[in-house]
């Protein structure tokens, strides 16, 4: 079994619950005080248990605490899935919402008038603006 991973020790136990109390995320100031549990001499395992967490998880939040400090607990936002429309799409959009319905449009009746060439005015430029995968189709 390889060793644990040391805890810097320029914040102690004291100073890092100092930061969860003022701190208004719940879940860094979890974080926060498993790392206080560690650097009052409580074993990894302990800390796991009073956070409800793995092992490997409070050994992830100790290298994050070693790199960045108490703000390196912070919870980050994840990166997500890219967006589909470009930023010319995104403000066309916005202006099409912005300016509200169109009585005409309300009104469109051949599939013609509905085909992507046509010219809608919530047409952004796009073939679909969902794909062929996510409609669901009809047994015949």
């Amino acid at each position: 079994m390889a060793a644990a991973i040391g805890v810097r020790t320029d914040y102690t136990s004291t100073d890092l619950r100092c930061f969860a109390r003022r701190c208004g995320d719940g879940d860094q100031v979890r974080r926060l005080l498993a790392v206080a549990l560690i650097l009052d001499g409580g074993s990894r395992s302990d800390a796991a248990k009073v956070a409800g967490v793995t092992l490997q998880i409070v050994r992830d939040w100790v290298v994050r605490f070693n790199e960045g400090g108490p703000d390196g607990l912070a919870t980050r936002k994840a990166p997500g899935r890219t967006s589909i429309l470009n930023d010319e799409q995104r403000a066309k959009l916005a202006e099409i919402i912005e300016t509200g319905p169109i009585p005409a449009a309300a009104t469109l009746g051949t599939s013609s008038q509905n085909s992507p060439g046509a010219s809608c005015p919530w047409h952004l430029g796009t073939t679909s603006m969902v794909s062929d995968a996510s409609v669901p189709r009809r047994r015949r």
